[in-house]
């Protein structure tokens, strides 16, 4: 690989060459309230970019007021991922082409492309037309035009800030800045690399982006990535109750104190709908290149049971449109019309799953 971006890349080996030499004396000077800035530091910036320019500009999954806005512009500049509008833009090919030459961080490049390399390597070519809801924006636009200065001003303040907390300029450049810079940067670029690689492709087997749990606590509920390539307009990456998704807790808290609006959600028909669509064209495409008896077998068992459901989906759809429309009389009846569709729904929901996993097993597809 030829290196095009040399200041990105003097800028990463520098910080990360000053963490060892400087590791010594951070030893001597390493205190609790050090550690603690650190780690709201790291708190607060990568969360800028998840609940900000990943899930607010990059998917508009939501919108926010303006007071919003500017607090994750502003505590963005911790992170140093570059202005919402570029990040946006880049991120919005990857979604676009994923996977492909004109994916910024293809894994199909390898891991560590996907991981760092490609910060040295990519040329942007900007398009307006992929960002022009963004362009509209002019909180975004002045902090684009004015990224440099947002970075020397949030970044000198907080180093003062930790100047005074821990009583050591040394410690407040060490944990506030490089320490937290190194772990903001490879926890995102493992994003786009172990979550590329390593985990669980729990609903779209097509993809190469995976769950990874420990990824997600990481990055603030990110790591749920198969998810959210599969339904990136969703506002939550993490969507059972035990996922660990602070960034979807933090949007909606939002939402309730007036700060954000309009959340985005796949309800979990549409969710379910879609995965039976998708698993089927995959797994179709692979029995039928298989010559034996139990494929053929297995792949009428797929289409009636994707026919099944898509018929009983689309009437749980058509009930749930009367049931807005219904008088008293009715309503009770489409309601347990509806329940019962349900149930039926649900048990070919779990002969599905089991069908798949049968067929993921013995013909050792990716699942």
């Amino acid at each position: 690989m030829k290196i095009k971006n040399w200041d990105m890349f003097a800028f990463v080996v520098l910080y990360h060459a000053l963490l060892l030499l400087l590791l010594p004396a951070m030893i001597e000077e390493f205190s609790v309230a050090a550690f603690i800035f650190f780690l709201v530091t790291y708190i607060m910036g990568g969360m800028a970019i998840t609940v900000g320019y990943h899930r607010l500009y990059a998917h508009k999954a939501y919108q926010a007021n303006p007071f919003f806005e500017w607090c994750i512009l502003l505590i963005s500049a911790l992170s140093f991922e570059m202005s919402a509008l570029m990040w946006s833009h880049d991120h919005r090919i990857h979604h676009n082409h994923v996977d492909t030459d004109r994916d910024p961080y293809s894994i199909k490049k390898g891991f560590w492309y996907a991981h760092i390399l490609w910060l040295f390597d990519y040329k942007r070519e900007f398009d307006q037309n992929l960002v022009a809801d963004l362009m509209k924006n002019p909180r975004v636009m002045l902090q684009d035009k004015y990224y440099p200065h947002f970075l020397i001003g949030v970044n000198l303040a907080v180093f003062l800030i930790g100047w005074g907390i821990t009583g050591s300029a040394l410690a407040s450049f060490y944990m506030g800045f490089l320490l937290r810079l190194a772990m903001i940067h490879h926890c995102t670029w493992f994003i786009n690399s172990l979550c590329h690689t390593v985990g669980a492709k729990t609903y779209a087997r097509e993809l190469s982006a995976v769950d990874n749990a420990i990824m997600a606590v990481l990055t603030f509920g990110e790591g749920y990535h198969n998810y959210h390539h599969a339904f990136a307009a969703d506002y939550r990456n993490g969507i059972r109750w035990y996922h660990f998704d602070p960034s979807k807790w933090t949007i909606w808290l939002a939402s309730k104190l007036g700060m954000a609006n309009k959340l985005r959600v796949i309800s979990d028909l549409a969710l379910q709908k879609a995965l039976v669509l998708k698993d089927k064209k995959l797994i179709i495409e692979h029995l039928e290149e298989e010559m034996d008896v139990v494929a053929a077998e297995f792949k009428v068992k797929l289409e009636e049971l994707s026919a099944a459901f898509e018929a009983t989906a689309t009437e749980i759809g058509l009930k749930a449109r009367e049931l807005k429309h219904a008088g008293n009389e009715q309503h009770q009846v489409i309601q347990k019309e509806i329940k019962e569709l349900r149930a039926s729904l649900k048990i070919t929901w779990n002969q599905w799953i089991l069908l798949t996993k049968q067929v993921a097993k013995d013909y050792q597809l990716a699942h």
